[in-house]
């Protein structure tokens, strides 16, 4: 991993997902010196040992004799299947004010490495991990936040948020869906990657919302449509969005209702949903999901500290 400025490096902050693996290089009054990221996430991975490898060549340069380099993660890294297990704090729960990280046990002397704890739930039962850590950097500006976070990926996350604690949260695997459909089942051969409606997607939230018994009857009706011409193929795409998010909308009709919502996403998907949510009358806020994360693992490297 090649940087551009390492001057002046106190600590370093680590998002290290399923996917993707992101590192910021942090000053002393935690500003960001550098930046990188590489796909080399936890599934491309085939052990634990690996990891504490491809952190050392990645850091590799910037180590001095005799000096530590203090390094805070969060996500997967610390799921069964990473580094090392993190564990979970239990709900109700302030991820800003008492985040607990793990320390690694390292063969390279001068890594210091903390993995921080995801979020669990017993009833109804849900784990979350690295979602824990934006919103502790969402609390990081609104302390006292009471509403509802919503945090859309592959597996979107709902908390209810207290006075600044998660007092409970809900998990859809409507991104994991989107997946699938489009790429494993029938439908695929009616959706086109670069091809999209935003009239297709609302119509397709309004079915999904309204309708949700009916759920997978629309689901097969993008695929006949497009076998009986009617054109749907050019919108299959935004039409199962629509429906699958609609669909979750309709599950979490209880949370968001009469509440303000936080929304944290990558650009399209955060787009994508707040269309939705403006059309069910959700009173929104955009948050940047990537300075949120680092929000977070700041603020946990300064509890450290």
């Amino acid at each position: 991993m090649q940087w551009k400025n390492t001057q002046g490096v106190c600590w370093v902050a680590v998002d290290w997902g399923t996917s993707n693996l992101r590192i910021w290089l942090m000053s002393k009054d935690s500003q960001v010196i550098d930046h990188n990221s590489s796909d080399q996430g936890m599934a491309s991975l085939n052990s634990a040992a690996e990891f504490e490898q491809v952190l050392f060549e990645c850091l590799e340069t910037l180590l001095v004799d005799g000096d530590t380099l203090p390094v805070v993660c969060c996500g997967m890294v610390g799921a069964k299947q990473g580094w090392q297990d993190a564990g979970y704090s239990t709900v109700p729960h302030n991820p800003l004010e008492y985040q607990k990280p793990v320390a690694l046990p390292t063969k390279h002397s001068q890594l210091w490495v903390w993995v921080l704890p995801g979020l669990c739930q017993q009833q109804p039962a849900d784990v979350m991990r690295g979602e824990e850590t934006q919103i502790a950097g969402v609390l990081c500006g609104h302390k006292d936040f009471t509403g509802v976070l919503c945090l859309p990926g592959t597996h979107s996350k709902w908390a209810l948020s207290q006075a600044g604690q998660v007092v409970s949260f809900n998990t859809f695997m409507t991104g994991e869906l989107f997946a699938l459909l489009s790429k494993q089942s029938v439908l695929r051969h009616s959706i086109i990657d670069d091809q999209w409606s935003d009239e297709a997607f609302k119509q397709g939230v309004s079915d999904g919302f309204n309708n949700p018994a009916q759920f997978t009857g629309a689901l097969f009706s993008v695929r006949a449509e497009d076998i009986l011409g009617s054109g749907a193929v050019l919108f299959g795409k935004a039409r199962l969005s629509g429906l699958l998010i609609g669909m979750e909308l309709a599950g979490t009709k209880q949370w968001w209702q009469g509440q303000k919502v936080m929304l944290l996403g990558d650009s399209l998907l955060q787009s994508l949903y707040k269309l939705a949510m403006e059309q069910m009358n959700i009173d929104v806020a955009l948050m940047d999901a990537t300075q949120m994360t680092l929000a977070g693992l700041t603020a946990a490297y300064e509890q450290q500290g």
